[in-house]
């Protein structure tokens, strides 16, 4: 490949091969490069040094899910519908992820944990969303809470069993589902105007 038609998610995609075949400890720039076809100085024009590439690798991974959960923030429909739909958007993509490709799930969960503030920068994305959800729902009356962004964090630390990697090996138990919506059911009565 000329190093002219190099792109960032070239070498993002390149780097998740490379991960994959020699894990991020042993693999290198010149490793990425190698097997891109370019120098590793054509590397290091889009990425200074391997933490910043690790840092890309990880967002570009978190950031997937994302678009799932944009597509079920504009559904129409109830606030408690869309706060559903959303938390089993999140659910759903996180389990079919490690379902696929196991392996690949638990090394970006090692990536994850290894890498500084990411973690932070992720979750805070997924509040901003949760407290979108819920601030539409108490203007529609519908859910009770002084706090918008404290509801936001209850349920997603209530949710987190059914989203965290830490907890992959229960995702698919029997009872996952039926936990889930146990969960959703004393959520929704402690947001709800109804109670």
């Amino acid at each position: 490949m000329a190093e002219e038609t190099l792109t960032k998610e070239r070498i993002l995609d390149t780097a998740e091969s490379v991960l994959r075949k020699f894990g991020f400890a042993k693999a290198n720039m010149s490793d990425i490069a190698r097997a891109i076809g370019v120098s590793h100085a054509a590397i290091y024009r889009y990425f200074e040094n391997k933490a910043m590439l690790q840092q890309a690798v990880v967002e570009r991974w978190m950031n997937g899910v994302f678009e799932p959960l944009a597509q079920s923030m504009k559904e129409a429909g109830s606030p408690e519908t869309r706060l559903y739909h959303w938390l089993s958007a999140l659910r759903m993509f996180k389990r079919e992820r490690a379902r696929q490709d196991p392996e690949l799930f638990a090394m970006y969960a090692r990536l994850v944990a290894d890498t500084p503030g990411a973690l932070e920068i992720h979750i805070e994305h997924l509040l901003e969303q949760l407290q979108i959800l819920i601030e539409d729902g108490k203007a529609a009356g519908i859910f009770i809470c002084d706090n918008p962004r404290q509801a936001a964090l209850g349920v997603f630390l209530a949710t987190t069993r059914f989203h965290h990697a830490a907890f992959v090996s229960e995702w698919e138990e029997p009872e996952a589902d039926s936990r889930f919506e146990a969960i959703w059911h004393m959520l929704l009565r402690g947001l709800s105007a109804n109670r």
